[in-house]
Order: structure tokens, then C-alpha cells, then sequence
């Protein structure tokens, strides 16, 4: 994981490097070589996934001579993305960024114990027909829509007696699938209070300076370029939905045709195609991409 990027650059050398200085661990040896096992403990997956994103934005910035302040007219990210989008802006130092989540990730895990959480995709039903579905189903505990992923793919999370109610109350309801996913806490949902009150603490310990561009931020699904308004959001994020839909389509709205995936993997751009296929997305996530994608702009 990012292993090409830093055998490719020196910049991208340079970000792996300062996230192991910040965290006092060597993150990189992990990412690189492993165990997998260890590596996607979500107090390590986050600040990785931050670190790929940061080290791709990196090169190109430095190698590809694109300045995002003149060449985006916003940031966003994906529930913990938004921090990698946050960093990009300038809001916050890598290493800043790489201790937050750090934080972030311990903080959600410790939240609610193993086993009592749960969280599962619903596809193939509209976003009103699944939030029906969780508040029916939380007669048995918690049991909220985290992500609105893309239309016809919605994320659930509560307490698992209540996400494997709402997965057959969604199967009743016409969804093709109904799927557990793989993952050791509820995340955005109200189970994850503690972590939020962690968060409030750890943001406000930190320094952050207003975004050199807009983030469309998760929770509002529209522009937010204010740093205390940025912070509080952040923190609300914890508990709630992931509003990724309408942030796609508040960008279309706002003029822009082309979105860059920036960091590992190409989910986004998989969602941004589900949400409006008018829109161009293009990925960053390993040297090669670089060219290629200096050449699309």
C-alpha cells in the first residue's frame, strides 16, 4: 500500500516519513510489507489511507507543478477522507492530521464493544425506503443510515440486533441485496457518542488554519470554508451520515465536470459514476496516474 509512490518519489518518501515521525511508529513498514491483518485495524487503516492520499497529492503538486489552490474549486472526502481533504487544504499539518486520526480511529473502536455493533449496505432501495427501514427496525437498538453511498447503495449502522432486522425488512422491501460488512464498530451512527467527545477534545487541542478551497463537508453536503465551523462539523461527522450523494451532486451543481480521486483505490470514483454519469472522475493512487491525469486537465 503507496510501496510505488514512495519508490517513485522523494516527495511521496517525505509524507510516509513525517506520519511515522507523528506517530511514533513506523506506519510505512506496515503499510508496505505488513501483516494485513494489523494493518486494517482501523486505529492503523486511517492514517494509512491519509497517508497513500497525501503522498499521491504530493507528486503531483511537486512533480506534476499543479497548485490546488488555483486548479480545484473544492475539497471532499469520504467520512475519514475528509481529513486527507482537510490536510490537502492546508487546514491541517500532515502530521496533525496523522495523529487525529490516529485518535479518531482508537476512539471508534473503543466506543462500542466487539460484537455489539454492526453495519451493512442495502442495495438496490432509494435512500427514503432505507431510513424507513432502520427507524422500524430500531425497535430492537439503535439503527440509523451512515453512508448515502451512491443511489441504490445506503449504509446502515446501529446495534447489530437492529442492522439484521433492518437487512430483512429490506429484503422484504424489494433491496437486491442486504450485506454485512466487514467492520468492527457502528460508525456514524449515535453508538459512536464517546468517540465524538473524544474528537471535540483532540480538535481543539490543534492548530487549523481556513481551507485555501471550500470543503464540501460530509455532514452539510455544501461548501464550509471556516475553520471553527469546519472543527464542529468534524466532530458531529462521528455520529452522523455521510451525505456523499448530495455532495456529489452539490459540486455538479456549482459548475464542476471533473472530480480527481486522489489516494488508494478507486471507490469514489465507482460512486461518482452510480451518482451522474455527466461527470468525469479521474484517479490518482500510484505514479503512473500522475501523467495521465495532467494530461486529462
Amino acid at each position: 500500500m503507496g510501496q510505488a509512490l514512495a519508490e517513485a518519489s522523494a516527495e511521496a518518501r517525505y509524507v510516509f516519513q513525517e506520519i511515522d515521525d507523528a506517530l511514533e511508529q513506523k506506519l510505512s513498514k506496515l503499510m508496505f510489507e505488513g501483516p494485513e491483518d494489523e494493518l486494517t485495524l482501523t486505529e492503523n487503516a486511517q492514517p494509512a489511507l491519509m497517508a497513500v492520499s497525501m503522498a499521491a497529492l504530493r507528486v503531483l503538486e511537486k512533480e506534476g507543478g499543479v497548485d490546488l489552490a488555483t486548479r480545484a474549486r473544492f475539497v471532499a472526502g469520504h467520512s475519514l477522507g475528509e481529513y486527507s481533504a482537510l490536510a490537502a487544504a492546508g487546514v491541517f499539518s500532515i502530521a496533525d492530521t496523522a495523529r487525529l486520526l490516529k485518535t479518531r480511529g482508537c476512539a471508534m473502536q473503543d466506543a462500542v464493544p466487539v460484537g455489539e455493533g454492526a453495519m451493512a449496505a442495502v442495495l438496490g432501495l432509494d435512500l427514503e425506503t432505507v431510513r424507513g427501514v432502520a427507524e422500524e427496525a430500531s425497535s430492537e437498538g439503535v439503527c440509523m443510515v451512515a453512508n448515502d453511498n451512491a443511489p441504490g447503495q445506503v449504509v446502515i449502522s446501529g446495534a447489530t440486533a437492529a442492522v439484521e432486522k433492518a437487512m430483512e425488512l429490506a429484503r422484504a422491501a424489494g433491496a437486491k441485496r442486504a450485506i454485512l460488512l466487514p467492520v468492527s464498530a457502528p460508525f456514524h451512527c449515535s453508538m459512536m457518542a464517546p468517540a465524538a467527545e473524544v474528537m471535540k477534545e483532540a480538535l481543539g487541542e490543534v492548530h487549523m488554519s481556513h481551507p485555501v478551497v471550500p470543503l464540501v463537508a460530509n455532514v452539510r453536503a455544501s461548501m464550509v470554508a471556516d475553520a471553527d465551523t469546519i472543527r464542529d462539523l468534524l466532530v458531529e461527522q462521528v455520529t452522523s451520515m455521510v451525505r456523499w450523494t448530495e455532495s456529489v451532486v452539490f459540486m455538479k451543481d456549482q459548475g464542476i465536470e471533473t472530480l480527481v480521486e486522489i489516494g488508494a483505490g478507486k471507490v469514489l470514483s465507482g460512486l461518482i459514476r452510480r451518482i451522474d454519469r455527466d461527470l468525469k472522475s479521474l484517479n490518482i493512487g500510484a505514479p503512473d496516474d500522475v501523467d495521465a491525469v495532467l494530461a486529462e486537465l
